[in-house]
């Protein structure tokens, strides 16, 4: 079944193209890999896809739902979470906390104003929404093996484990799709080892993966299917061993001669 798909994606910046006719598939429960070149366009569609940019033309769906131009905190809550090629957390905050901001954004769906008669009605009853928030944190710290660190602070975290931390954040969410944009950027080979068995275990829950990486050792191990992106335009779409033996791909990454 497919989870979301775009048809025609375009994104365009003045005269600059960084996204060109994309259509783009991610089949529930897979984990799908989004690679190419450097400037291929790929963070634009994943930007286009989340909320965080708004396509110049074509459509994105979710769910056979039509999404396009929807706001990120939106599509958020329909089930569509993310992490960034450059870590966002609150790094003055514990480790806890920055995960229970995952869960109140989930929680409080149900918009400001009805949090705010709850606490009126019921100060208790905040009470026990914190208390539940803080357990299902707790649980996903629990999934990523860092109970031990839940009351340091973020920013005292080694640089792989704030990665971890910054998927759990988004795990919280509970979302149906999870986007990672190159989660193994600046980890050491063991950090990529644990990352791979991390991202196989939430595919393993039941969440559909998308994510952009350069590391191919990981893309060849853990993707089930990988598109390629090549100047904003699609250039393959296939399991990892025809990604890998294709000849347009090759010549996208490593060039070719002169005639």
């Amino acid at each position: 079944m497919i989870l979301l798909e775009t048809e025609a994606l375009t994104r365009a910046y003045g005269g600059v193209v960084a996204v060109s006719k994309v259509d783009f598939q991610v089949e529930a429960g897979l984990i799908t890999g989004l690679i190419g070149p450097n400037g291929a366009g790929k963070t634009t569609l994943f930007n286009n896809m989340t909320g965080l940019d708004v396509p110049s033309s074509g459509k994105v769906f979710f769910n056979n739902k039509d999404i396009t131009g929807f706001p990120a905190h939106k599509i958020c809550r329909m089930g569509i979470a993310r992490t960034f090629q450059n870590i966002r957390l609150f790094k003055e905050l514990s480790v806890v906390e920055n995960v229970m901001i995952g869960r109140h954004f989930k929680t409080g769906k149900d918009a400001t104003h009805g949090r705010f008669l709850n606490a009126l009605k019921s100060y208790v009853y905040l009470k026990q929404e914190e208390q539940e928030i803080y357990e299902a944190a707790d649980n996903w710290l629990d999934f990523f093996d860092m109970s031990q660190f839940k009351n340091e602070l973020a920013k005292n975290l080694p640089y792989g484990r704030q990665r971890e931390l910054e998927i759990a954040r988004a795990l919280a969410t509970d979302p149906k799709l999870l986007f990672l944009d190159e989660p193994a950027a600046g980890m050491n080979p063991q950090e990529t080892d644990h990352l791979m068995a991390t991202i196989r275990k939430i595919r393993d829950l039941g969440i559909t993966v998308v994510l952009i990486e350069h590391d191919m050792k990981l893309v060849m191990n853990i993707c089930d299917t990988i598109t390629v992106l090549n100047y904003g335009m699609k250039l393959a779409q296939g399991t990892p061993r025809e990604i890998k033996h294709n000849p347009s791909v090759i010549e996208a990454y490593l060039g070719k001669e002169e005639e």
